[in-house]
């Protein structure tokens, strides 16, 4: 295909690791975040590494001074800020985004307060935008290395998903398409609740087989709650759903998995947050997750305990016995 410019907004781990992949596909991309301190590092050491260390940029990636040089000429932009940011980062680029950019998200998780997924943010500041969202199980560590990776990429027009699946696959990172972008969205946010959960398990002493009933019966609550706010059961079981449970849920790449850990061992929620130092959007999806369960009526256990627990509502070995003594069920 023919190569394109792309500006990327936020060069943290997942946003460099794109940046570079596309970058090493020959594809002219520049890359821009809110700290300038760091994004000068980058530039002058021609690598991230505060936070993709090891991963050196080619000649076709570039650092640049602000969004608008960011988004300047580009075909596709890319957002990489995290998700409660996601809104103030696409209102600092509207005023230099035209009618024909492709936006790509790539943060996971659910608006606070709003309760908002990225892509109803994006309608709300943008409506008719060019939106695609991309998910999946995609370390940015695994992927900046270069180690094989597959991904889905989903927006409501078709011809965009396929547009996106071109400019990002490579023989390294492979591609899917999917139409249903609520579904794609909310098993990448919802994910990041159950490996809260599967690290806590970890951090307590459980063993495999509490491991693989958490990732199970999460699963089940992550589609209970997709499906309702109008997803497709499949996609739960795919790339962007049970797949990325796996590799949040079983990987120390996991900021999530060990924020979990840590609050396993017996840390509070705030200080385990301190301490993986960067964010963790399970906190704050969980929160949002808890507040559209009881609005749409769904129910979902470990959702409700990792909540409570992250509130100071109970701790972890309560959870983990009111989880055990719930009422009897067919599976």
């Amino acid at each position: 295909m023919t190569m394109k410019n792309i500006g990327v907004i936020g060069a943290g781990s997942w946003g460099t690791a794109l940046a570079v992949t596309l970058s090493d596909k020959g594809h002219k991309v520049k890359i821009w975040d809110l700290n300038a301190e760091h994004l000068a590092e980058c530039e002058e050491n021609r690598e991230n590494k505060r936070f993709l260390p090891g991963v050196m940029f080619g000649e076709n990636l570039t650092t640049a001074p602000t969004p608008q040089a960011t988004i300047r000429n580009a075909d596709v932009v890319v957002f990489s800020a995290p998700a409660q940011h996601f809104r103030s980062a696409l209102n600092s680029a509207i005023p230099y985004l035209t009618n024909d950019m492709v936006l790509v998200n790539v943060a996971k998780g659910i608006e606070q307060k709003t309760l908002k997924r990225m892509s109803e943010i994006a309608d709300e500041l943008l409506p008719n935008a060019k939106y695609v969202v991309l998910s999946g199980p995609s370390h940015a560590e695994e992927v900046g290395q270069k180690l094989p990776t597959t991904v889905a990429v989903a927006s409501k027009d078709m011809a965009l998903a396929e547009y996106i699946q071109d400019v990002f696959i490579t023989d390294r990172f492979r591609v899917y398409t999917n139409h249903d972008v609520i579904g794609v969205e909310l098993g990448g946010a919802l994910k990041n609740i159950i490996a809260l959960a599967a690290g806590i398990s970890d951090g307590m002493g459980f063993g495999d087989n509490a491991k693989a009933a958490m990732m199970t019966r999460g699963m089940v609550e992550m589609a209970r709650l997709g499906v309702a706010l109008g997803g497709e059961a499949s996609t739960f079981w795919g790339l962007t759903g049970m797949g990325d449970l796996i590799v949040t849920c079983t990987s120390m790449h996991s900021r999530n998995r060990r924020c979990g850990i840590l609050i396993g061992q017996g840390m509070k929620p705030e200080d385990a947050v301190k301490e993986v130092g960067m964010v963790v959007e399970g906190m704050y999806t969980a929160e949002a997750a808890y507040e559209l369960a009881h609005k749409v009526g769904v129910e979902m256990p470990f959702t409700d305990r990792i909540y409570k627990v992250i509130q100071g509502e109970i701790d972890a070995k309560t959870a983990a016995f009111e989880l055990m003594t719930r009422e009897r069920k067919h599976e």
